[in-house]
């Protein structure tokens, strides 16, 4: 008989074990599944903020790209405008000179030389700014030098040109120096 006891109970004793472990089962893998939960919520976080810091360094790179062409057009049209300020007044004293001239070989020469370089400068894209007796007064484009009154004009409006203004695109070489009327 002491066998039988044993027998039922070693029977016994596995049927708890396997009656522990089929309530422990779903204990154990409602856990698991907890843990996966938290460790996937985790990983999607990790991805969402290493995704925003990729697509913050793209956007600054692409604004460092942007920077950089504008820097280097800039770079270009600052040395081209400097260059062209320095030509500048070799072609006002032309045109003082022909402005001056007594119609010998010597004029010609030097009427044919400025419109050699206005020709060149229209090449070039450069062009002079408009500054004649009655257009409006522009600050954008002119530099008036003085005031004068003037009944035959009407309020800023140019009354003479000192000195011509040229523009490059959208950039001024160099403003107009006029005499504007009240």
């Amino acid at each position: 008989m002491t066998e039988e006891i044993k027998e039922e109970e070693l029977v016994t004793e596995e049927e708890v074990q396997a009656e522990e472990t089929v309530e422990e089962k779903p204990k154990k893998s409602k856990k698991k599944n907890d843990k996966k939960d938290a460790e996937i919520e985790a990983l999607k976080n990790e991805m969402a903020d290493l995704n925003d810091k990729y697509l913050r360094v793209v956007a600054e790179y692409d604004n460092f790209r942007r920077r950089a062409q504008k820097e280097r057009e800039g770079a270009y049209t600052d040395a081209y405008v400097d260059a062209i300020k320095e030509i500048l007044p070799v072609i006002d004293n032309l045109e003082r000179a022909t402005a001056f001239s007594d119609n010998d070989k010597v004029s010609e020469g030097v009427a044919l030389t400025l419109t050699q370089f206005k020709a060149t400068l229209e090449r070039m894209g450069v062009a002079e700014i408009t500054a004649e007796k009655g257009t409006k007064f522009d600050p954008n484009f002119h530099n008036a030098m003085m005031h004068v009154d003037d009944e035959s004009l009407g309020d800023n409006e140019i009354s003479s040109v000192l000195q011509k203004g040229y523009i490059k695109g959208e950039k001024v070489i160099r403003y107009s120096m006029v005499v504007v009327a009240n």
